[in-house]
């Protein structure tokens, strides 16, 4: 390995440090607002120890096709103190600050939804109750009606031909066919 690979690779982990402090940060800080349980800690812990031996396995392998000496260690180690000391409360704002910006964005599209799709869906719906409601009603209204005016036509029908019959009943007491029409129209209008 010539010096040239060795300096670019003790950079490359430097970077890799910086990489794994700001990973860290970010998981703290995710960890810290969702307030995960207990038992949730463990796997994430273990998500992110997998995920940062693989971006350093990564850088390494691309610089110096996976080599692992001492001066590796030595800077990551580096590369993590200085993130923590001259980065990580800059991190931790701008992480709290995007957090703060997506959760207003969210409430933005949520209300949006509420007032683009779901306010239009319930004024639809109360107008068409209220319609076909007005409608039921009237129609209600107009089948009272027309009974009561059946009503009062088929009495009158009655009261004007009840004269017939009365002559029609003294017929037929005196005339067999007359009768049998008789006791038809007797019992036609017996029924009502």
């Amino acid at each position: 390995m010539t010096l040239h690979i060795q300096f670019a690779t003790m950079g490359m982990m430097m970077l890799g440090g910086l990489s794994l402090g700001g990973l860290f940060d970010l998981y703290r800080v995710l960890a810290n607002y969702f307030r995960m349980p207990r038992y949730a800690y463990y796997f994430w812990d273990v998500v992110f120890w997998i995920l940062g031996t693989l971006l350093i396995f990564k850088l390494l392998y691309d610089i110096n096709w996976g080599q692992v000496r001492l001066f590796i260690f030595i800077g990551l180690l580096v590369g993590m103190v200085v993130y923590f000391w001259l980065f990580s409360g800059l991190v931790v704002k701008l992480v709290l600050k995007l957090i703060q910006f997506l959760k207003f964005v969210i409430q933005i599209g949520v209300r949006a939804f509420k007032i683009l799709i779901i306010v239009p869906i319930s004024l639809l719906y109360r107008a068409c109750a209220i319609f076909f409601g007005f409608l039921f009603a009237i129609a209600i209204f107009l089948y009272q009606v027309m009974l009561q005016l059946l009503y009062t036509v088929w009495k009158l029908l009655l009261w004007l031909i009840s004269p017939m019959a009365r002559r029609v009943r003294m017929m037929a007491k005196n005339n067999k066919t007359v009768q049998v029409i008789a006791r038809f129209i007797h019992r036609l209008f017996d029924r009502t």
